[in-house]
């Protein structure tokens, strides 16, 4: 199985899963970006040296023995590369994190986190995306890795028994394992925790974050966080919008008007 993330090779929540998933008996490579790369959603761009893309043999702690490496690339051309031939055999799950942040709300299409598992599961590799809610929303100055690792492995049988290419996504409080509410399936929130703000200021683009103002969905990932219960969400991919009567409006006399004119 493939390790990665989206804060780098040297992030501890990356060692974190690692170690979790060697416990747990998995035999596990790891491969991160060499820095930091949050927010690259599921971008597949690299730096690249005489046409190759560097990637770094790296010791981590606590894991010896365990294959890890550093690549100048964003967190989804890692499982884009393993299943694309760079192993001799593709991994058959893909785990990223953990996240020193929550992926919540639809706004995760940005996160690296979880582009790089929904890359796995276009390739129809399972694939799990853990955060760990550390920077919004509880005021503990500690990150307690041990608490989302503790529930890594329930997550995993369960996602042994979904189809191939099935990504889900884990965000867990910042709390004490006895702490924890009950694990909830949650939906997407419009929102997350906070949202993008974006200003000129007359010298170029001023970006920061607020805080939302509007009613939380109450059975959305950011309520249910917010009260303290990890959350466990499944993720499709891109793909078409069956819904959308497109043939249809094409098919309407103003569009076939312009459509023969353009022909």
């Amino acid at each position: 199985m493939l390790v990665t993330n989206d804060d780098g090779i040297d992030a501890p929540g990356l060692h974190a899963l690692a170690a979790s998933a060697v416990a747990a008996g998995l035999r596990v490579v790891v491969a991160a970006p060499a820095g930091e790369a949050s927010g690259a959603g599921a971008a597949v761009t690299t730096s690249r040296s005489n046409g190759q893309v560097p990637i770094t043999r790296h010791e981590l702690p606590g894991l010896d023995g365990v294959p890890a490496y550093g690549v100048a690339a964003a967190p989804a051309f890692i499982p884009y590369a393993a299943a694309l031939g760079w192993f001799p055999e593709p991994p058959s799950l893909v785990l990223s994190g953990i996240n020193p942040g929550a992926n919540l709300g639809r706004a995760i299409m940005h996160s690296g986190t979880v582009g790089a598992a929904l890359t796995a599961g276009r390739f129809g590799v399972r694939a799990l995306a853990v955060s760990l809610d550390y920077e919004t929303a509880w005021n503990d100055a500690v990150p307690h890795w041990d608490t989302a690792t503790g529930l890594v492995p329930a997550v995993l049988d369960l996602l042994s028994d979904t189809p191939e290419g099935t990504v889900l996504t884990l965000n867990v409080p910042n709390l004490p394992a006895d702490r924890l509410g009950p694990l909830r399936v949650a939906s997407l929130a419009a929102r997350g925790v906070v949202q993008g703000r974006v200003e000129e200021d007359g010298a170029g683009l001023r970006v920061g974050m607020v805080e939302r103002t509007e009613r939380i969905e109450p059975d959305s990932d950011v309520a249910l966080l917010l009260a303290g219960h990890p959350t466990l969400t499944a993720l499709r991919s891109v793909t078409e919008d069956p819904d959308l009567p497109l043939a249809e409006l094409l098919a309407a006399e103003r569009w076939q008007e312009r459509w023969d004119i353009r022909r």
